[in-house]
């Protein structure tokens, strides 16, 4: 079988299973992480200590905008990097269990989650393909879809 060559660099045999990231858009995920990460900031920058009341609100506010940084940097280390689910949860300190549903609230996977809002191995890998052929869905489009379907009874049991 011939070898076709790249350009300079070393023959590949199958030119066509190698992936190009270079044009997947990775600005997406990180923005989303700054976002939250500046606004967390704003919010402790009003954060009075001498007033313990005022503040908490203040705090409170921080902590929600982080944990969604953390959400939003989980979904950007597994659809950007390539990290499985289970290790950006290590990172960021959770169950493996704990990192689907959190991951259905991002921007970059919400449109990739299932009917019970998790976001699965299988969403993960859609979404990777979907940035790279440059067609990723992003959770308006998705909403925007929701609100046009009835909505229809399913029963909890079967019997």
């Amino acid at each position: 079988m011939g070898h076709r060559n790249t350009g300079g660099s070393a023959p590949v045999e199958h030119p066509q299973l190698v992936r190009y990231r270079e044009s997947m858009e990775r600005s997406k995920g990180t923005n989303a992480v700054a976002e939250a990460v500046a606004a967390a900031e704003a919010e402790l920058g009003k954060v009075d200590a001498e007033q313990p009341d005022e503040a908490l609100p203040h705090l409170r506010a921080a902590q929600e905008l982080l944990t969604a940084a953390v959400d939003e940097a989980m979904a950007a280390a597994i659809v950007e990097s390539g990290s499985s689910i289970r290790t950006a949860g290590m990172l960021a300190g959770l169950s493996e269990n704990a990192v689907g549903p959190r991951l259905a609230r991002t921007s970059l996977l919400a449109a990739y989650g299932t009917d019970t809002g998790r976001v699965t191995a299988s969403g993960v890998e859609r979404a990777r393909y979907d940035l790279e052929q440059g067609r990723h869905r992003s959770a308006e489009e998705v909403q925007g879809e929701l609100a046009k379907k009835p909505m229809r009874f399913r029963a909890r049991r079967t019997t």
